[in-house]
């Protein structure tokens, strides 16, 4: 079974091809679709076959897919480009005849109002439209996310952000890729939708506790107003308009988008999902 995986060369991408290998594909029955190939050279030298197909070039993703059968679509990382750019490799994927994809998309979609939420719901439309088999894997937040919270509570002993007790399902990246891993070569998970959550939920004050064990020192959540909160991600060298969309996530977060009682995700890896303190002491 030939499967490919695109964003490769990404986080999540190459988290994904590395519990494939570990599940058990052979590496040379790995595609890894990728912008940069020599960003890739590490994935090359495993043995992975290594396609060079921007998610701009529908014809380049079309050549990528021949021979492949089932497709990790990790959702592209440009914002306010992904419909157009998911468009054109699942138009790929059919023309190539690829009959099986699993996508990863955005946890709570049917409700959630974050500004990732549109692309995801337009990208899950257009894959019920395709008529390819597929899965939709609704991920939950990234502990990695918090990364930064690991340099705010070493230099000054605090974890900012605007969300008050918000509760947050996450998870680590490597939780979220083996959970693509066992559903792109397993069966009985055609037209399924999982909720991915981490568990146990946190609390920002919380999360602010894990990092400060990591840190092996006291950190502490300090709640902001969503302006003062991007002006403290625009005072690390965060661009502006980035800033400003995580900030304006907060209070959304706060009223429940990333909280969820699912244990899909559990379920699936067969095992608990891993903590701040686990995803940053990796």
């Amino acid at each position: 079974m030939r499967i490919a995986v695109t964003g490769a060369t990404g986080h999540l991408g190459g988290l994904v091809i590395e519990s494939l290998i570990q599940r058990g594909t052979a590496a040379s029955d790995i595609v890894a679709i990728v912008r940069d190939e020599a960003k890739a050279a590490p994935l090359a030298n495993l043995g992975v076959n290594v396609a060079v197909a921007p998610y701009e070039d529908e014809a380049a993703l079309t050549a990528a897919l021949q021979g492949v059968e089932r497709l990790v679509l990790v959702s592209a990382s440009e914002v306010g480009k992904r419909v157009p750019q998911h468009a054109n490799i699942i138009n790929a994927a059919r023309a190539a005849g690829v009959s099986f994809i699993v996508y990863t998309s955005l946890l709570n979609l049917d409700t959630s109002e974050l500004g990732l939420a549109p692309e995801h719901r337009e990208t899950e439309q257009l894959l019920a439209q395709s008529g390819i088999d597929h899965t939709v894997l609704r991920n939950g937040w990234y502990w990695e996310n918090y990364a930064s919270a690991l340099e705010s509570g070493k230099a000054t002993g605090s974890f900012f952000g605007a969300a008050g007790e918000a509760k947050v399902s996450g998870a680590a990246r490597r939780d979220y890729a083996e959970a693509a891993a066992v559903v792109v070569t397993g069966e009985g998970h055609t037209g399924k939708v999982y909720e991915l959550a981490g568990a146990p939920a946190l609390s920002y004050p919380q999360i602010a506790e894990q990092v400060g064990q990591v840190l092996g020192q006291e950190v502490r959540y300090v709640n902001q107003s969503v302006e003062e909160y991007q002006a403290t991600l625009e005072g690390v060298g965060m661009p502006a308009e980035v800033a400003g969309m995580f900030a304006a996530m907060d209070p959304m977060i706060e009223a429940g988008a990333l909280y969820s009682e699912s244990t899909d995700l559990q379920d699936l890896i067969g095992r608990p999902s891993s903590s701040v303190v686990e995803t940053f002491s990796a």
